[in-house]
């Protein structure tokens, strides 16, 4: 999967080199391409950003550095996404989308924003990572792009991401390791019975009670089983009124 990453500052995704996606890009399942906008600045100071129409504080990026840029890929196909606090919330749904395409070009913001002209010129779609404001566009990139590799045949070993959280509507159920005790506190018995049908049932209790608990918003749009609305009515029962 090919992604390019429009932005001023492209030394902020060195951290991309690291861990599962430093390994999918070394593999060759995943390119990284860094396009530095000041890079096509004709200004001598590389200057790519002036005062904004109609007064205002801060600066905004000029367009036409940003359609050079643009212009220096091969966009053939490319969705091109602009990271932006306007934008859709990123979410897991979108997130298995977008995985499916096979090139991206993210668009970083900075300062007051970019030019909207270019933004209209290029863009095909605004996302958000969640309503607070960031100072560019970088760190929303590296997390849009860190969630969707995961979903690339091949970064992850086969079926890691069936049962994590959102995964399937619902939070992921708790998990456990070595050593069998810590502090006093025995990792549930269930665990160590080796009946897998029985512990398949308590990760889906403690699936529903974990989404019941920290995101109740969620039951609200998964299609839960006969099964799941008893075991969910008895986890509300069990649970005290504050």
């Amino acid at each position: 999967m090919q992604f390019d990453v429009l932005t001023l500052f492209p030394e902020m995704f060195e951290v991309l080199n690291e861990s599962i996606i430093g390994k999918a890009r070394e593999k060759g399942l995943i390119n990284i391409n860094l396009v530095n906008i000041r890079d096509f600045s004709e200004n001598k100071h590389k200057k790519v950003d002036d005062t904004p129409y109609g007064g205002g504080a801060g600066m905004v990026i000029q367009p036409d550095v940003v359609k050079k840029a643009y212009n220096s890929l091969k966009a053939k196909n490319a969705k091109v996404i602009y990271m932006s606090p306007q934008g859709k919330k990123l979410e897991q749904s979108k997130v298995e989308e977008l995985s499916k395409q096979e090139h991206l070009i993210l668009l970083c913001g900075h300062y007051e924003g970019i030019d909207q002209r270019v933004i209209d010129s290029i863009v095909d779609e605004e996302i958000s990572i969640g309503d607070y404001v960031l100072t560019g566009g970088e760190l929303p990139a590296m997390v849009l792009i860190d969630s969707v590799c995961r979903y690339v045949e091949g970064v992850l070993k086969e079926n890691s991401t069936k049962e994590e959280s959102f995964s399937q509507g619902l939070l992921e159920y708790p998990q456990y390791t070595r050593p069998e005790i810590f502090e006093g506190e025995k990792i549930p018995e269930i665990l160590l019975s080796g009946h897998h049908e029985k512990i398949d049932q308590w990760r889906r209790k403690q699936s529903l009670k974990m989404t019941f608990l920290k995101r109740p918003d969620l039951l609200e749009k998964v299609k839960l089983s006969d099964e799941d609305k008893k075991i969910l009515e008895k986890i509300k029962n069990d649970v005290p009124d504050n």
